[in-house]
């Protein structure tokens, strides 16, 4: 087990109507807060008159600004700086998912921040102050409830980039499984499927001696697959959602990958694919996964051997353990259908015509000098090349 520093300072409010205390939970620590969201399915459920309805009563002004999109965009972000900027605001409120989350904490980099916020994301440097934020979680998906990552995509540049820092993680987020239960299945689907890919980015490494994180990884994960099968069948069972909604916050707040290296590869693979064809982040893990699983498992076939038993609970031959992984990976492709997820990049409209193009922007290639991405194996951009081939 490798060294590590842990710490998480959201504060996580859990179980039915806590959305409605919202004002007085931010009254503490502004008067004034920019009320951050997406488009008008907040407004249809009744939840953005409810969140205005609190910020009043507890003599807290909302400056609004919606329009987040799916793999939310820097323009948008530049004018959340500007409008906080211009009002004085100091605090932000994001009522969405990941993306909304996302957006605020870039706001929250750029208010204080002399020059672009973009520079964060290229170059991974710590912010000297953010904004404080908190967040009303309307889809369990990406973790950014209490994650100190965001990923925004810059439009200009076809740039879809991640950031990391403890200071945006939000002061704290509210979670309320009801407001999950009209969320269209591929939504849901969307969402099942980003979870549980932070939870494999961690869980795959060659680091020894991880038996808690390996197992909690392992439990999570069939919590997940579990309670998905549930809400096929009953979209409404609030004991699915509570389970859901915990998980993914578990999948990415940083305690499932405590001291042990790390992967990512699919992400940043997936990263190109949402960067130029807009697709939606779950969809594109989905077709990523198995493919880099079938490329990369002979690194560790062990390690696979472990997820398809304990995970997909493979039962054949020790002896024969290629097939055990072989298996394995089936069984998640296989899981991934029957949400109605795709699993080739052909499903998702794209072609080959860019399979170069995306692989040397995953790896940062210029000139013949690269970046490869992942900790479980090193991939350079002739090996992305390869995954995604085999994903079409």
């Amino acid at each position: 087990m490798n060294h590590f520093e842990y710490e998480n300072r959201t504060r996580i409010i859990f179980g039915k109507e806590r959305h409605q205390i919202v004002g007085e939970l931010i009254k503490p620590f502004a008067d004034k807060v920019l009320f951050h969201y997406g488009g008008e399915s907040i407004k249809k459920s009744g939840l953005y008159h409810e969140v205005v309805k609190s910020l009043a009563a507890a003599g807290v002004e909302a400056v609004e600004l919606g329009g987040v999109k799916p793999n939310p965009r820097l323009s948008l972000v530049y004018e959340g700086i500007r409008l906080c900027r211009e009002q004085g605001i100091r605090f932000i409120l994001a009522v969405g998912g990941g993306s909304v989350i996302d957006s605020a904490k870039a706001i929250a980099l750029g208010v204080p921040y002399d020059g672009d916020v973009w520079d964060y994301y290229l170059t991974k440097k710590q912010p000297e102050q953010v904004l404080d934020l908190a967040a009303i979680l309307t889809l369990p998906a990406t973790g950014s409830e209490s994650s100190d990552s965001s990923v925004i995509t810059n439009e200009e540049g076809q740039l879809k980039v991640g950031y990391s820092s403890y200071r945006i993680r939000p002061l704290f987020s509210i979670m309320n499984p009801e407001l999950f239960y009209t969320l269209p299945e591929n939504q849901v689907a969307n969402g099942i499927c980003d979870m549980m890919s932070h939870i494999m980015e961690r869980y795959f490494t060659n680091t020894t001696h991880t038996d808690l994180t390996d197992g909690l990884c392992e439990s999570t994960l069939k919590v997940i697959m579990k309670n998905a099968e549930i809400l096929k069948r009953d979209s409404r069972n609030y004991d699915a959602w509570a389970e859901i909604a915990f998980a993914g916050t578990i999948a990415h707040n940083g305690l499932l990958g405590l001291g042990r290296d790390q992967d990512w590869a699919c992400h940043k693979m997936e990263h190109e694919l949402s960067a130029i064809y807009d697709v939606a982040h779950g969809a594109g893990l989905a077709v990523m996964t198995p493919s880099w699983m079938r490329y990369v498992y002979k690194t560790n076939t062990n390690m696979f051997v472990q997820f398809a038993v304990n995970v997909m609970g493979v039962e054949a031959s020790f002896r024969e353990p290629e097939c055990i992984v072989r298996e394995g990976i089936d069984r998640l492709e296989r899981f991934f259908v029957s949400l109605g997820l795709p699993v080739t990049l052909t499903e998702l409209g794209i072609d080959e015509i860019n399979l170069e193009r995306m692989a040397k922007k995953a790896t940062w290639c210029k000139e013949g000098e690269e970046t490869p991405i992942g900790g479980f194996q090193k991939l350079f951009w002739k090996d992305i090349v390869e995954i995604y081939r085999l994903a079409m």
